[in-house]
C-alpha cells in the first residue's frame, strides 16, 4: 500500500485509529518519533488469545507490574501512560489480521478501547495514534 499520510503527529486533533499495510509502519513510526511521540510496536502475528495480547502490550507499553490484565485495566492504563514520559503516543499493531481472524470480538473490543483512548487524549491535548497493519487484500474487500 505504502500510503501517503498528511498527518501532523504533533496535533492531538489528528489522532485516531488508522488501517495501513505492514510496509507503512516503519515510516509512520519514524515520522512520529521525529515529532517526539513515544512509538510502541505490537506484533499481533500468531495471536492466540487476549492473554497473549496483554503479554505483548505489557512489554511494548512497559505497563506497570500491577496492570490488571483485563480490558478495564487496559483502558485505564492507556489513559495514563505517565511512565512513558512523552508528548504523545503512537501504537503500531503489525499483523493485525491474525487477531481479527482469530477473535473478532477481541479485535473489536481493542478498537473500542482505543477509540475511547483517542478521545481522552484529544481532550487532554496530547496526540494519540493507533495504526493497524492489515494485508493489502483487506483493503481490496472494502472497494466492493
Amino acid at each position: 500500500m505504502n500510503a501517503q499520510f498528511d498527518l501532523d503527529f504533533g496535533d492531538a486533533e489528528h489522532g485516531g485509529i488508522f488501517f495501513v499495510t505492514s510496509e507503512d509502519l516503519d515510516p509512520l513510526g519514524d515520522a512520529a518519533g521525529m515529532q517526539g511521540l513515544r512509538v510502541c510496536r505490537i506484533n499481533l502475528g500468531d495471536y492466540t488469545d487476549r492473554e497473549s495480547l496483554f503479554d505483548r502490550l505489557t512489554v511494548a507499553l512497559r505497563l506497570p507490574d500491577d496492570f490488571g490484565r483485563n480490558w478495564d485495566a487496559l483502558a485505564d492504563s492507556l489513559r495514563d501512560l505517565s511512565w512513558l514520559k512523552a508528548t504523545g503516543y503512537i501504537l503500531l499493531f503489525d499483523q493485525a489480521q491474525d487477531m481479527r481472524d482469530r477473535s473478532e470480538d477481541d479485535f473489536d473490543e481493542l478498537l473500542d478501547i482505543l477509540e475511547e483512548t483517542v478521545d481522552y487524549w484529544q481532550d487532554a491535548g496530547s496526540p494519540f495514534f493507533a495504526f493497524f497493519a492489515l494485508p493489502e487484500s483487506a483493503f481490496d474487500d472494502t472497494d466492493h
